[in-house]
């Protein structure tokens, strides 16, 4: 039987950290700005996929280059400091420009660009440290960067409004401290 184990946590933890990102924030302002949803939807799904396959890839090469116990605590330490930068709120500069591209092209770029070193990005990498199939782990950190985005993409600035995002950012901590808890008493693997 096939276990989705790397998948569904990898979907969870990222929908959840993803919640009040500034990549949030920059799909809500792609939407204000184009309000062409399915463009705007493509960009994020093809920027998600390579950014977090590399990264994915990144992850699953540490185990190969740290020994176990060295990869155990720099994954405990790791997500632990994840589970506080979940904490704080983030900002999307005012006076940042967005592409003058189409919104497909604007929103690929703007969105990998994005996530360079965000704590999604992190995310993924410490997730496939520590969690296989690697296949899973991209589609899990992929499909919970749709599931937080789509909605802001599609329901724009009404549904942002009412997103509990203290809730979602205490929800997404807590998720990143107990898997530094189980890293750290089950180990890496």
């Amino acid at each position: 039987m096939l276990s989705l184990q790397a998948l569904l946590v990898s979907t969870g933890t990222v929908t959840l950290a993803e919640i009040g990102d500034k990549t949030q924030l920059l799909a809500l302002l792609l939407a204000a700005r184009y309000r062409k949803p399915w463009p705007i939807a493509l960009g994020i799904l093809a920027a998600t996929l390579v950014n977090h396959a590399i990264s994915a890839w990144l992850g699953a090469e540490l185990t190969d280059w740290l020994s176990p116990e060295v990869l155990r605590w720099v994954v405990t330490a790791s997500f632990l400091a994840v589970a506080l930068w979940t904490l704080k709120p983030d900002t999307l500069d005012e006076n940042e420009k967005l592409p003058a591209h189409g919104a497909f092209l604007a929103t690929t770029v703007a969105f990998f660009l994005a996530e360079i070193g965000d704590k999604t990005q992190v995310a993924t990498v410490l997730l496939a440290t520590r969690y296989e199939p690697l296949w899973q782990v991209i589609a899990g950190t992929t499909i919970g960067m749709l599931l937080a985005n789509l909605p802001v993409v599609w329901l724009g600035h009404r549904f942002a409004d009412r997103l509990p995002l203290k809730l979602a950012r205490s929800l997404a901590a807590l998720v990143f401290f107990a898997l530094a808890l189980w890293v750290a008493w089950r180990g890496v693997g």
